[in-house]
Formats: C-alpha cells, structure tokens, sequence
C-alpha cells in the first residue's frame, strides 16, 4: 500500500493536466463531501472535483475548480456525499439477473411459504418446463429443516421443481426433477457432493454441493438470448445501486463474449473484472491477464472451489459440526490437481480466487498456496492470489494471510445472515474465527469486500453497514457474535473502493488528478451517519469512467 500511494501521490505532483478540448466533455461537481479515498484521508476533503474525458483532472477548493471548469455543466451534490467508485469484490452477475427473471424465493420465510410460492409460480407460468427458482434460506423458517421433495409433490407432482438454495451450494428437487436427473435410492454421492437420503435410503430431494451438478447436466443450455438479458439486467442493477465495477466469479466464457460484445455496443455500464470456471480457464492461464478493447472488460484468472457453505454444512471444517458431528463437511477440490492448475497461473501472472469457508478448506487452501509460492510474500503480493469469503478460520490462520500475502475477500452481510445459524453448526468456540475482519486487518492482512450476490442481495449500503454495524438490519446481533470484529469507517470505505483497485491491477480506487473518474454518490454521508441510517441513504450519482451511469437526482 504504502508503494502505491506514493505513486499515486507522484503523479499528484508530476502529472501535467490535460489541455482543455472544445469537443471534451466532463463536469464540475461540489455542493457535498467529497471522500478522495486514502489520499489525502478525512481531513482533506477538497470543496470540488473536475473531470474532462474519463479522468480527474482537478481536485481543490470550488473557486479554483471553477477556474480549471469552464464551459463544463456543474453538478451541485446538494449535500449529497460522493466517494470514489464502489467495487463489489465477489459477485455473480449471471445469477443476478436470472434472480430478477425467474421464481425469486429470497422473501420466503417458511416451507409453506415456499410451497405457495411455487403454487403461484405455476399457474402464473403453466406448461412442462422445469419450474426454476433460486433464493430460499431455511435457517430461520419454523418448520427448523430442509424442504423435501414430498413439499413440492404436493402442488407439482408431474411437473420438474429445482429450487436452488440462497448460497449456490444447495438444491430441492420434487420427484419428477429427480427422476429427471436419474437419481434413486442406489445413486451414489458424487465426488465433492451429497444426496441427502432418508434413514431408509431414499433420496429426500436435496442434493449439496457437486451433486447439484446431477440435475444440471440433464437441463437445456442457457440461450445466449437469456444469458444477454440477465446480464444487461445484472449491470443496469448494479449502476443503479451505486457499484462502478463488478468482480465476477465463476464465469463462463459464454459470459465473458456477452459482456465483451456489450462494451463493444456501449451498452456496458460499469466495469467487469472476470475470474472464469475451471472449465473455461484455459485461455487466462496459457496467455495471463487479458482485457477487451474498450478495457471494460477484463479477465483476470480462474475461480477455484475447495469446500461448500456452512448453511448446508459443505464448508469443510477441523472438527466436525456441532450441531451434526456426523460430518465435518465437502472437500471438493483435490491436491494434485489443484497445485497443476496454480503452477500454470503462476508462470503466466494470473490471479487465483479459491472460494474457502470453512476453516480447514481455509488452511488446505493456505498450504497449497504456501506450496507454489514458497512463502514469498512479495511474489503473492505481486500475484494477488485471493481467498474468497474465508469466513470461518483457525485462529492460527489469521496471521498467514498477511505473512504469505494472500488477499482475504469477503462480504460483510454473511456475517449478519449467517449469525442466525453459525453458532449451532460452530459452537461458541470458534465464532471468535468467524468473519474476522478486523482480526485479519490488525494483523495487516489485506481485505476486499464484496456481496457474493446473488447469496446475497448485492447492495453496497447492506455490505457497508454490516461491516461496521456486525448486526442484521434491525439492529440485533446474537450471544458471542465478537462485536469487537467490526470495523472502522475509514476501513471500510478503503475495502470498497481502494483496496480492490490495488489488488485487481488498476483504476485508482481514489478521487484524485489523473485517476479514473469512478465516482459513487449517496444522498448522505455514510461516513457520518449513525450506523442504522446508512441502509436508508438513496444512490443519488454513479460515474464510470466519467459518463454518468445512474442518474437518482
């Protein structure tokens, strides 16, 4: 950090500013706060900004900036704060969009619920395709378990239901959808995933983890048609809310030739990182790091799974759960295999994202990284290899982050999501683990932060609150959930905005001369307001690239 700030101020004091254009556009913007980011820090918030083409060309008092202005349109925040650009670290886009396109059950709040939900559904929606839903957590629903497929025989009975859980990591099928996928009593559980059975043997509906992979492989292909419109819908989202850039994981490369034909046809509204699928990743490990011609889009390297989610009990642990010590969770990536992939993107400079929640698959990641790198911290640091969520860890772990150099990205509103059921699955002695941010920051590890949507809902006023709220949205937070573990604003606000600029290569992530015009407004100031009062702000302006994406005035 401390080499890229001081580049970053260099060019303060060394970068010419561009000469004025009759046919360049650009804005004068003042009237609020205005947070250039680290630089400068809270202390030294300038009264205005300039922008001409896609950069900052000024930042300082607002009679100076006026000077520097003239014959640019001026936007008056209007007591508005503007912050540079939020970037979530961890986000599906795909499944963003196909949550605003098919049965969304991130509402339902019990088994009966889901149940009418899919009722509705069906009649609103008849005929005999798969009736397909995404959003459903049961951790706080009455009824205290899974849905089976005996729920969902009750109003379909001939018609395929595939239900897949908020976190990706689990789905229910009805019988019709299991006969479907070819799974009976005698299906075994596939590498890395579980058929829940009952005790008689029989499949109850629910698969985790990789034995999702049954049922999707016996599905049509997504259409491009369909991928473009959850996409277009995903990115629109995504400006509205005030996100100028977006790290997408698990991405196909049917995904990356629509986003890269979007940017080409101006229709991309903010910026794209991409990590591909183990599938597609040959091209981001044979050549590196690459980007499309408008350098919206860019790839960065390869997301890799080593274990599940805690709510469906994948996440691979030490010791087994608490509250089903039959198990102790799903191993999914393997050894040799995984080091052959990490040797690869090591050689060509590609960066490595590995999702890991549990505290083993946390460790075995570590190791595997420790293995390839040799403990260099400054080759990882260089590299940026990541680990994506790393919410549960032994408290051992924490300080390897930061001696290894390995980035920690997570998404704040796990925490307050998963405070309804970690302490059952974790009991209270590893809790002090769990979701450790400030842990990880006292020992100088490096964070992003993210949203992990569609798991979650994908708002940065959601992530940001948690991370320095560490209570759901109503204020409550559950016995040994470690308020100490959350953070500090100015913290917060870096692992939105700076942080994943240094660790994805490049735009800044700061308001200052020569950088990216990225800029996130909200209608108040977040870093200011009481804590409760941040999930009430509006986005009022998002600027990417110096073109207004979301205009909220």
């Amino acid at each position: 950090m401390i080499r890229f700030l001081s580049l970053v101020l260099a060019l303060i004091a060394l970068a010419a500013v561009p000469a004025a254009r009759a046919d360049e556009d650009g804005f004068l913007m003042y009237g609020g706060p205005i947070y250039v980011g680290a630089v400068g820090g809270q202390s030294n918030r300038p009264e205005a900004l300039v922008v001409r083409g896609d950069i900052i060309v000024f930042t300082g008092s607002l009679a100076a900036a006026r000077a520097r202005a003239k014959g640019l349109p001026e936007i008056d925040l209007k007591g508005a704060a503007a912050y540079p650009g939020f970037v979530d670290s961890h986000v599906h886009l795909t499944g963003v969009g196909l949550r605003e396109m098919t049965l969304n059950l991130d509402q339902v709040t019990s088994i009966a619920g889901l149940v009418e939900a899919v009722k509705v559904y069906a009649a609103a929606n008849p005929g005999d395709a798969p009736i397909i839903g995404r959003g459903w957590i049961e951790t706080h629903w009455p009824e205290g378990r899974f849905p089976n497929r005996a729920d969902l025989d009750a109003i379909a009975p001939n018609r395929p239901v595939i239900l897949e859980r908020a976190d990706g990591h689990a789905v229910v099928l009805n019988t019709a959808a299991l006969k479907l996928a070819g799974i009976d009593g005698s299906t075994p559980d596939p590498a890395g995933g579980q058929i829940e059975r009952t005790p008689e043997g029989e499949a109850t509906g629910m698969l985790i983890d990789t034995a999702a992979g049954l049922i999707e492989a016996r599905l049509p292909p997504m259409s491009m048609a369909t991928r473009r419109e959850a996409l277009q819908r995903a990115v629109a989202l995504y400006a509205a809310r005030g996100w100028t850039t977006a790290v997408n994981m698990s991405t196909s490369a049917e995904d990356v030739s629509v986003l890269m034909a979007l940017a080409a046809e101006g229709k991309l509204p903010i910026r794209v990182d991409v990590f591909m699928t183990p599938e597609d990743s040959d091209e981001v490990l044979e050549r590196g790091p690459y980007e499309d011609a408008t350098g919206r889009v860019r790839v960065r390297g390869v997301k890799l799974y080593v274990d599940g989610a805690l709510g469906s009990r994948g996440a691979l642990l030490l010791k087994p759960y608490t509250d089903r010590p039959e198990t102790s969770g799903l191993q999914i990536a393997e050894h040799d295999a995984t080091i052959a992939i990490l040797e690869k993107a090591k050689a060509v400079k590609a960066q490595i994202a590995f999702h890991a929640i549990g505290d083993q698959g946390n460790r075995l990641v570590l190791d595997w990284f420790e293995e390839v790198l040799g403990g260099d911290r400054d080759e990882a640091r260089a590299l940026n290899w990541r680990v994506e969520h790393a919410q549960i860890l032994d408290l051992k772990d924490i300080a390897r982050f930061a001696r290894l150099g390995i980035v920690a990205s997570m998404q704040p509103s796990h925490a307050i999501g998963d405070l309804y059921f970690a302490p059952s699955r974790l009991g209270p002695n590893r809790l002090a683990g769990a979701y450790a941010w400030k842990a990880l920051l006292d020992r100088v590890a490096t964070i992003v932060f993210g949203s992990d949507a569609p798991v979650e809902v994908g708002d940065p006023r959601i992530e940001f609150y948690a991370a320095i709220a560490r209570k759901d949205l109503k204020g409550n937070s559950g016995p040994g959930w470690h308020p100490e573990l959350a953070i500090d604003r100015p913290s917060a606000l870096s692992a939105f905005t700076l942080t994943p600029s240094q660790v994805g290569g490049g735009d800044c992530g700061v308001l200052v001369q020569s950088c990216p015009a990225d800029i996130t407004v909200f209608s108040q100031d977040i870093m200011a307001i009481p804590a409760a009062d941040i999930l009430k702000v509006t986005p009022v302006l998002t600027v990417v690239g110096g073109r207004i994406v979301h205009d909220g005035r």
